[in-house]
């Protein structure tokens, strides 16, 4: 009796093993579609690129790869060249603008849209533009800011004189970065308001009870119990802020006035496609790729800290 127990429990975690790599076998059979795809365009590009930023290669032509080194880093990363400063630059300063203005912005219209009725609406209307494409959304707002457009009609109006806000070199940077912030508003709204309704109404109703005001509420209670989804939208806006380029083409053209708007991912376009210089396109890949990756930790680090502060 005692033997047939000892068997049972031995064969038992057995059957359980085999049961699970069994399933293990399914799941993986299941997934290599997407297993592949993912190794095919992302991981073996990625490669490649890697290889690039160390080789000078003018494109199509696979035997006329040469080793270079670091020379395109040492190129990409000089303070004489023009990435480091003003594309360098111009990119930072078109992704936290974007992501400051398109951030404030979605909290307060998702905070907004709580306290209203028929709240899908409102969803709806605020996702739009991220629904219509990049060029739509440029070309529209290229009219808005032509010197006989919407926007310098108000202000002509309220007696200021017109801006010129893409043909100035002081106007043409903030002028993209506010369209890209508000046509990203929509997508941030709705993970925001997932996050708001995740919140739940007890906090809320104490808070009342004790005589706090709605702005207390927001601040002591809305903010800190959001950071979740603010962290989520923050790294999501910051990368997408860093990899744009369409917008900026087809509002400004070719880097905008004295290049003001050429930002890092519309000069490897240009370094790979009209140059035909790969590899100082594919450097200037990896170093944007350590910016993102970089930033990125640290905005994770910052919210692990103040995560460890409130507890």
């Amino acid at each position: 009796m005692t033997t047939a127990v000892r068997v049972g429990a031995v064969a038992a975690p057995s059957v359980a093993r085999k049961s699970f790599h069994r399933e293990g076998r399914a799941a993986y059979l299941f997934l290599a579609p997407s297993l592949l795809f993912f190794c095919i365009f992302l991981i073996l590009p990625f490669l490649f690129a890697i290889v690039l930023a160390f080789s000078d290669w003018g494109g199509f032509d696979l035997g006329t790869i040469e080793w270079a080194g670091v020379q395109n880093f040492s190129e990409v990363l000089s303070f004489d060249g023009a990435f480091v400063k003003p594309i360098l630059v111009n990119t930072l300063l078109f992704a936290f603008g974007s992501v400051l203005l398109a951030t404030v912005g979605s909290v307060l219209v998702a905070h907004c849209i709580e306290q209203l009725r028929f709240q899908g609406f409102w969803r709806v209307l605020y996702f739009l533009p991220v629904v219509a494409t990049v060029v739509a959304i440029g070309n529209v707002w290229k009219m808005m800011y032509q010197p006989a457009g919407l926007i310098n009609g108000v202000l002509n109006k309220l007696g200021v004189n017109s801006v010129g806000f893409l043909s100035d070199a002081s106007y043409a940077l903030p002028s993209v970065t506010v369209v890209h912030a508000w046509a990203s508003i929509g997508g941030a709204v709705l993970i925001l308001t997932a996050g708001l309704k995740s919140i739940p109404d007890m906090y809320y109703e104490a808070a009342a009870v004790d005589g706090a005001t709605p702005w207390r509420m927001f601040w002591q209670i809305t903010l800190p119990l959001l950071r979740p989804s603010l962290l989520f939208v923050l790294i999501t806006q910051f990368i997408g802020g860093l990899q744009s380029f369409a917008l900026i083409i087809v509002m400004t053209g070719d880097g905008g006035p004295v290049n003001a708007t050429n930002v890092a991912a519309f000069e490897m376009y240009q370094q790979a496609f009209k140059f035909g210089a790969w590899g100082t396109a594919s450097a200037m890949a990896m170093v944007l790729f350590v910016v993102i990756f970089v930033i990125t930790l640290l905005q994770l680090w910052v919210a692990r800290q103040r995560g460890e502060e409130t507890s």
